[in-house]
């Protein structure tokens, strides 16, 4: 596994080595004890969720909450997405900085976003499946997010506004400037 650093170094990049031939491939795609080192802590994930979603569907940005932050280590089994995490953490040296990394059925990348971040999708592929494991359960209660298009963020979503597709949530989620739940 070949662990990528980001211009955010809490967020990293995981990407397996694969071993393919005529009859197809392998790859580990977790390993606890390559991803502890990484992350410089033990990790116990205890939810594992998947979507499917049509081009242009965009889910974010969101976290969740103190008590109940949430992690995630994300990556997209069916098709391609553009996913991005957000520091929302006040006080950060890249705070209101983002990551945003392709992520593909073809590349197997995979990315790791820490408890402070704030995450999301765009949807590049006809179709997707995006997979993530979680360190925390979903807690509707301590829900959050920013606007996805908030000019702040100036985030390239490499789809056009026209064509992207949002929850009703989505659509009327904050500014990032008035979202200040996280501490560095």
């Amino acid at each position: 596994m070949n662990v990528i650093q980001t211009e955010i170094p809490e967020v990293l990049i995981f990407e397996p080595k694969v071993f393919g031939d005529h009859r197809g491939y392998f790859f580990e795609s977790f390993r606890q004890d390559v991803f502890d080192k990484a992350v410089g802590r033990k990790i116990e994930f205890i939810q594992d969720n998947q979507s499917k979603s049509s081009y242009g569907v965009l889910r974010g940005l969101h976290f969740q909450r103190q008590p109940h932050t949430q992690s995630k280590l994300v990556r997209c089994i069916e098709g391609e997405v553009l996913d991005v995490a957000v520091d929302m953490r006040v006080g950060s040296p890249t705070y209101g900085k983002h990551v945003a990394v392709r992520l593909s059925a073809e590349n197997h990348r995979q990315l790791w976003v820490p408890q402070g971040f704030a995450h999301g999708f765009a949807v590049l592929s006809e179709t997707a499946v995006f997979a993530y494991k979680c360190d925390n359960y979903y807690c509707p209660e301590y829900d959050g997010g920013v606007l996805w298009n908030d000019p702040a963020l100036n985030i390239d979503w490499l789809i056009p506004n026209k064509d992207v597709k949002l929850s009703e949530k989505d659509k009327v989620q904050p500014l990032f400037e008035t979202v200040k739940c996280f501490q560095y």
